[in-house]
């Protein structure tokens, strides 16, 4: 992954600013942000949700849509649920992200807001790094009739209700018979996902710059059912054969209640999301800070 050299970057007029909803701090973290664009002869818009919640309603509210129209850049202050909403929404337009952390974990929102107008001058300046990231698109089919579509910029999650047994899935990839499964579900995830729910299921890391998708079954019954890497170019065909309350998640947007024989069909989407990274960023610092693998001691401490 190569730093972008500044020539190649379109010059920044206009600056969408979206804050995560309610947070701690959030107005005053905003205004500062604004303030500092402000001053650097920048135009700023939040987006209409954004301004609702601080009470900025004299400021200019735009919509995702015409963020998506107008805005050079994006800079998303949260965690990375802000993120994955405002990206999937932005998507067909194009319009570059950065990520301020204010939540947690941020695996997508990689500066930190303590000291994050000093980075963002520098970012501003042309000294940063950018790189795209896929999404999925998906569908479920009823009877041959397309009943939901969705974007996911993490994963489609196939998974059973709370109290009910395990689902059986049928799982075709190009159209070839691949697995029958029970378990308590099935994750599809991009790169981006492969940090998200299908860690916590047992499933690899994959390098954002990876052309792979990823299948990780969630407490398959047969332990022989293991996560599979896949080329990004390939159809997930998941066919309900049985069990009950089953419901797929596009990131956060869910249909509950499908019904046997429902098919959700999984690919890679045409858009794709660019990152705009501080000059030097690696995606192994950021796995090495948010897993906690600099807490290991040293070879030397061992020895010792």
């Amino acid at each position: 992954m190569l730093p972008s050299s500044p020539s190649a970057l379109p010059a920044f007029r206009t600056v969408a600013v979206i804050g995560k909803y309610m947070a701690g701090g959030i107005t005053e973290s905003l205004s500062e942000l604004a303030a500092f664009l402000r001053g650097r002869g920048l135009r700023v818009v939040f987006e209409t949700d954004t301004a609702h919640n601080i009470g900025l309603a004299a400021e200019a509210a735009l919509t995702p849509q015409q963020i998506g129209e107008q805005a050079d850049v994006a800079i998303v202050v949260g965690g990375d649920g802000t993120m994955l909403g405002i990206a999937r929404q932005l998507a067909p337009f194009g319009v570059p992200l950065i990520g301020i952390n204010q939540g947690r974990l941020g695996f997508m929102t990689d500066i930190p807001l303590e000291g994050m107008l000093p980075v963002l001058t520098d970012m501003l300046d042309g000294k940063l790094e950018s790189e795209q990231r896929c999404l999925l698109e998906g569908s479920v089919l009823r009877g041959g009739q397309t009943i939901f579509h969705a974007l996911a910029f993490n994963d489609v999650v196939v998974s059973r209700g709370s109290t009910s047994g395990m689902a059986e899935l049928k799982v075709d990839v190009d159209g070839r018979f691949m697995y029958n499964q029970r378990s308590d579900g099935l994750i599809v995830a991009t790169p981006t996902g492969s940090t998200a729910y299908a860690l916590s299921a047992g499933g690899p890391l994959l390098h954002p710059s990876l052309s792979g998708l990823s299948l990780v079954p969630i407490a398959p019954h047969a332990l022989s059912n293991r996560p599979i890497v896949i080329p990004d170019s390939s159809c997930i065909e998941i066919e309900i054969m049985g069990g009950r309350d089953i419901s797929v998640n596009f990131d956060m947007q869910s249909l509950a209640s499908l019904q046997h024989h429902d098919r959700i069909i999984v690919r890679r989407s045409a858009h794709a999301i660019t990152f705009l990274h501080p000059q030097g960023w690696s995606y192994y610092d950021t796995l090495r800070e948010k897993l906690h693998w600099n807490e290991y001691p040293s070879v030397a401490g061992q020895l010792k």
